[in-house]
């Protein structure tokens, strides 16, 4: 590896699967100081063992957000300061308009927009100037998607929280970037509580709406979460990185 992140110090958010446990391997290979959150204990520890790099794993709810400070106090007193935040722990949940419930609204926007603001706020202190943060959107935030209200809104305000951040931050030289993945081979459906026929059914749907006709890999997610953390794009901020596979604009 090119050591691009050498010594950094990681936060990656719901690192413990998927795009994030992929996105915390390669910082760690890169060099990076990592630590991951995810409210499961056993696949955090799962996690932080294929991590290796004397990665840690810390138990903590995005919708939480009292969790947030003893989060970045341990960091802080395991490695210190802040370089690089992923904010990528997300939820999806999928209903008609009709059926929708108040309890799956305010779960989905506990975490992908309540707990996205708060995880960046609590986060301020522990930053270190010209830090950059990552926030996790969707490529369907700019789509229709049939039963996906809540979470494609959802998705949209994570972007419109980006562009006021980078703002803000810009006077501490904090970057802040989105990046924005497609249909990603994760267990994203099945945790969403889709039995695993739907599950596949609904990546069949995916994979055959993009132009390349595949899923994409985790890994090829975390090529763009290394560019944007790293000083490759030290001239990038306000921007959505999409990743795709040419659903959202072809």
């Amino acid at each position: 590896m090119s050591g691009k992140l050498e010594n950094k110090v990681v936060v990656v958010t719901g690192g413990n699967s998927g795009i994030g446990l992929a996105t915390a391997k390669l910082f760690a290979n890169e060099g990076a100081k990592v630590t991951i959150t995810g409210r499961n204990a056993g696949t955090i520890e799962t996690a932080v063992a294929e991590i290796g790099h004397n990665a840690i794993g810390i138990v903590s709810n995005v919708g939480d957000v009292k969790s947030f400070e003893p989060l970045y106090e341990k960091v802080d007193n395991a490695f210190g300061k802040i370089d690089v935040l992923v904010v990528n722990a997300g939820i999806m949940g999928m209903a008609s308009l009709e059926d929708f419930t108040e309890d799956l609204f305010d779960q989905i926007v506990d975490v992908n927009y309540k707990g996205v603001f708060f995880t960046v706020q609590k986060a301020l202190p522990f930053l270190n100037d010209g830090a950059s943060i990552i926030i996790t959107s969707s490529s369907v935030s700019e789509k229709g998607i049939p039963n996906g209200s809540v979470y494609v809104s959802s998705k949209a305000a994570e972007r419109a929280l980006v562009r006021a951040f980078a703002a803000e931050l810009a006077v501490r030289k904090i970057r802040v970037n989105t990046l924005s993945p497609g249909a990603v081979n994760t267990p994203i459906f099945t945790k969403a509580g889709l039995s695993q026929d739907l599950s596949d059914g609904m990546n069949d749907f995916f994979a055959n709406a993009v132009a390349l006709k595949r899923l994409g890999r985790p890994e090829e997610i975390a090529n763009g979460f290394l560019f944007l953390a790293s000083d490759d794009s030290s001239y990038m901020t306000g921007v959505d990185l999409v990743i795709d596979g040419g659903f959202r604009d072809l």
